[in-house]
């Protein structure tokens, strides 16, 4: 297992580093409260500071929780205004929220500009020209004019339609069909905030926002599948979130959410035998190895395990090195480490 020692610990509440949320919380004698070890607040002096293994550890010794990084809270969950934004405009894809009309809600535009910049990569306005090109491509796809489908998605003039549509899925809305349409959404948990990417098929990409690679397997889904990653809902998101809850809850140990998991036939073999690890046990390399009958193939199934995009469903957190050490996992070690614990303690 991963263990920090107390100066480990120490250096990292002075880098504010949100990564290693869930592996210790941070008590501050001084002032009686408990942070998340990427609070903003100033660094306490090491005499002050004792370190405990969750909140609940912290709140049974009397500390209460900060109300800057608020470590009782998920780690970057949406506030509520954004829940209600995203919610309009899924359900009405051509309904256009500009500055004004955010001043007029209450609201800050430069915050929601920001929020959406850094948690969807991309500003509000864009996001919802990107869910206007999501339905302008299914009202295509089932025989609608492209003309009325870009009137319809809020466009003046169809030339300017054509050049976003063609931004995004690389061919003229004349041209449709080729493309598969992924949708992506965002939430969070007690360890950070996850992207879900599905097809019609399946769930195809469940990772930590923060993921080491991730926009390498954004890139190698999109080639596989000659698709586009759209933001949008779809029937095997709902269900991974859902499944996803009830797991950090303690509440699941299987999950039954169909999947779509491109991938060499090695690969899938690989993750075959990922998702038959029993929960809460753990499994070696060479154990993997073995069961697929090549005990030589370590490195190859190493490699597999590593281009494996759905996190916790297809548990790779569940294997560890020959000599028992926590090793090779792209959400982060001490996820690996919280998740484990999270399973032993729920058998």
């Amino acid at each position: 297992m991963v263990t920090l020692s107390f100066q480990e610990k120490y250096n990292i509440i002075g880098t504010k580093d949100p990564s290693y949320e869930g592996l210790f919380i941070t008590g501050v004698k001084t002032t009686g409260i408990f942070c998340r070890p990427s609070c903003r607040a100033r660094k306490p002096k090491a005499e002050n500071v004792i370190f405990f293994d969750s909140a609940k550890g912290a709140l049974q010794h009397g500390f209460r929780p900060c109300k800057i990084c608020k470590p009782m809270e998920k780690l970057e969950e949406t506030p509520s205004y954004i829940t209600t934004l995203i919610k309009e405009l899924h359900q009405d894809p051509y309904l256009r929220v500009k500055d004004k009309d955010l001043v007029d809600r209450g609201l800050e535009p430069n915050q929601i500009r920001r929020w959406f910049k850094h948690h969807h990569q991309m500003t509000f306005q864009a996001y919802q020209r990107m869910l206007r090109i999501n339905t302008a491509y299914q009202n295509i796809e089932n025989g609608k004019s492209v003309l009325d489908s870009a009137l319809e998605s809020g466009y003046s003039s169809l030339s300017g339609f054509n050049e976003s549509y063609k931004s995004l899925f690389g061919e003229p809305p004349t041209t449709p069909g080729k493309k598969e349409l992924l949708h992506i959404t965002r939430f969070t948990t007690e360890i950070g905030p996850m992207f879900a990417c599905a097809s019609i098929q399946g769930l195809c990409l469940l990772e930590f926002t923060d993921r080491r690679m991730l926009e390498t397997e954004f890139k190698d889904l999109r080639k596989r599948l000659n698709a586009v990653i759209l933001p949008g809902e779809n029937p095997h998101l709902k269900e991974t979130e859902t499944q996803i809850k009830e797991y950090f809850q303690g509440k699941r140990k299987s999950f039954s959410v169909a999947l779509h998991t491109p991938g060499t036939e090695f690969q899938q073999s690989v993750w075959k035998v990922l998702q038959n690890i029993p929960y809460g046990e753990t499994r070696s390399y060479l154990e993997q190895a073995t069961i697929l009958g090549n005990p030589k193939a370590v490195r190859a199934v190493a490699s597999a395990n590593g281009h494996n995009r759905i996190a916790i469903i297809i548990p790779c957190h569940r294997v560890i090195g020959s000599d028992g050490k926590l090793v090779g996992y792209g959400g982060g070690l001490h996820r690996k480490k919280w998740l484990l614990d999270l399973e032993q303690s729920n058998q």
